[in-house]
Formats: structure tokens, C-alpha cells, sequence
């Protein structure tokens, strides 16, 4: 299995309508073969800040990373973050700390 979660910080203009936003995103992502779960969470003391929580069948997330879905997800995001999103992805044993998610940054 492959664990993911990634942290967002919406700009604040956009973050009452974040969920609404991926929910398309969502959907599309939980009916892939492979996810065992896709969740949204909204920080109680920010919010701006979102988590994604999610989880891939070994062999799942790479598939995910070249859907439609994300790749369209991608395309838009960079307009919405306020900053790169943090990562942490773990495949069997647990890592450490967070990342840099390499596939989207804000625009300038």
C-alpha cells in the first residue's frame, strides 16, 4: 500500500469554495482501481489549510498521478494554493517528516 497525505494552503479567496472545487477531483480519484481512500479535511485552526488523506494499492498511484482527473487538477491549482503543498508518502515502511510536493507550486 501506498499512504499519502498532502497538506494545502488556499489563498484565502478561494478556500470557502476549495471543497466544492475538488469534488469533481474526488470523485473521479475514489472510482480509480487501486484507491482504498481519498478524504478532504479542513484545519479547525486554519482555515486555509486542508489535508488530503489517501491511500493506493501498491501499484494504483502511479496510474492516479496520470489520470485525466489529476492531471486537470494540476493545471488549476497552481492558481488557488498560497503556497507548495507538503507531502509525505510512505510505501511499506513508515518516512520521515514532510516534503515538497514537486507537482505543483503557486504561480506568480
Amino acid at each position: 500500500m501506498i499512504f499519502i497525505v498532502v497538506k494545502f494552503t488556499i489563498r484565502p479567496e478561494h478556500a470557502d469554495q476549495w471543497l466544492d472545487r475538488v469534488s469533481g477531483f474526488t470523485e473521479a480519484t475514489r472510482a480509480e482501481p487501486g484507491n482504498i481512500f481519498f478524504e478532504w479535511y479542513r484545519s479547525v485552526d486554519d482555515p486555509n489549510q486542508f489535508v488530503v488523506v489517501e491511500a493506493f494499492q501498491d501499484d494504483a498511484a502511479a496510474a492516479h498521478v496520470g489520470s485525466d482527473h489529476f492531471k486537470e487538477f494540476i493545471s488549476w491549482a497552481p492558481d488557488v494554493v498560497a503556497t507548495t503543498p507538503d507531502i509525505v508518502s510512505i510505501q511499506g515502511a513508515p518516512g520521515e517528516g514532510w516534503s515538497k510536493m514537486s507537482e505543483i507550486s503557486p504561480r506568480t
